[in-house]
């Protein structure tokens, strides 16, 4: 549920005095992006889960992107979640941008996140600001994908000084 694993092996050797072995693992971290995909749902069904869904992450947006579309894109690639907002209501540049995703693990469980991006018109250069809220019905998708979202963004910001330095 969190992305860890942990686990022993014991075994009992033939002909030995000794009572068992035990072999300690180390744990084993699971990328969350290996079973999410993404998937749709009515906007019916989206408020019927929003509502019923008590576990919610809230992650701040925290990038140098400059244009709402281009977050919203990136973010799309980052957490395999599929946009459920139509293109048209997503149109135009009006210095903010409100968008519902969605995405299902390969077991069933539901996640879905309500993105709220804001950017100063008055300042072309200014970052996108704004916060993304997600919503599960474990603790830990959502903040596996709260998570995956905080180390997307600040891998993204790795880059840009890199690329500019």
């Amino acid at each position: 549920e969190n992305g860890i694993i942990f686990g022993n092996i014991v075994y009992d050797v033939a002909g030995s005095t000794s009572d068992r072995n035990v072999v300690v693992l180390n744990d084993i971290h699971i990328d969350i992006m290996d079973y999410i995909v993404p998937a749709t749902c009515t906007e019916t069904e989206f408020r019927s889960m929003w509502a019923e869904f008590e576990w919610e992450n809230k992650v701040s947006v925290n990038t140098t992107l400059v244009n709402l579309s281009a977050y919203l894109t990136s973010l799309l690639a980052s957490t395999n979640m599929k946009c459920l907002t139509p293109d048209k209501a997503l149109e135009g540049e009006c210095g903010f941008m409100a968008a519902n995703l969605y995405a299902k693990s390969i077991f069933g469980e539901d996640a879905l996140a309500n993105v709220s991006l804001e950017k100063n018109m008055a300042k072309p250069d200014s970052p996108v600001t704004g916060h993304i809220r997600i919503r599960a019905k474990s603790q830990g998708m959502a903040l596996s994908l709260g998570d995956k979202i905080n180390m997307s963004q600040k891998t993204r910001q790795k880059k840009m000084v890199a690329t500019q330095g």
